[in-house]
């Protein structure tokens, strides 16, 4: 196996060291954020930084880089309040991808992709259309990691949109079957495959299928 040291991370030209450290902690998740200023004008950008912060009450969270730069996502969500969260499906990822392009903030990336925007239920900001799932958040707080000066937004979940089909009778969703992808690093998506689900792990009890029986 490769081994690098702390010092051999450094020396790595930047990219090569972005593409490293981004890509061997495993897949991610990649979801589109859409929001909307008071003018009206919307932002859609892809994020693989969304994590669970908790289920009661309903909350996420995601990582936003630097803000010495503008970020459409993160103003219009502190102007508004409230963003959506899209996973993105396999038949997206190329008009994915190109939501990262640095346009400017009179601009909405709607327009130069073939990406849609959809409104359920008068929620301020849009959806994705066609996203197996989707979610409407709202604006809790945010926390300031020093180490590096990146942001953890919290979100609260106030609704969620989603195919019937995939979610089993326990309320867990089955994500291969909505077609949704992974990330690897911050260029390459991937479409995972169920291999297994699991009872809850218990001290000396044999762990057994949810699925194989």
């Amino acid at each position: 196996m490769n081994h690098f040291t702390k010092q051999n991370l450094l020396d790595f030209p930047s990219r090569y060291r972005a593409n490293l450290i981004n890509s061997c902690t495993g897949y991610k998740s990649s979801n589109l954020l859409a929001t909307k200023n008071n003018r009206g004008i919307t932002n859609v950008a892809i994020f693989n930084s969304i994590i669970h912060i908790g289920s009661n009450p309903p909350m996420l969270g995601f990582i936003l880089r630097p803000t010495t730069v503008s970020r459409g996502t993160f103003n219009n969500l502190k102007e508004t309040g409230f963003f959506t969260v899209n996973q993105v499906h396999k038949d997206m990822i190329a008009d994915a991808h190109h939501t990262a392009a640095k346009y400017e903030d009179d601009i909405s990336e709607f327009d130069k992709t073939n990406l849609q925007e959809e409104y359920h239920d008068d929620f301020y900001p849009p959806y994705v259309k066609n996203s197996p799932i989707q979610l409407g958040c709202k604006y809790i707080n945010e926390y300031l990691i020093e180490e590096n000066d990146t942001i953890l937004v919290i979100g609260a979940i106030e609704h969620i949109y989603i195919d019937k089909e995939i979610i089993h009778a326990d309320g867990w969703v089955q994500l291969d079957k909505a077609e949704a992808i992974s990330c690897i690093g911050l260029d390459g998506y991937a479409l995972p495959t169920l291999l297994d689900r699991f009872q809850y792990a218990k001290p000396d009890q044999e762990t057994k299928s949810l699925l194989k029986n």
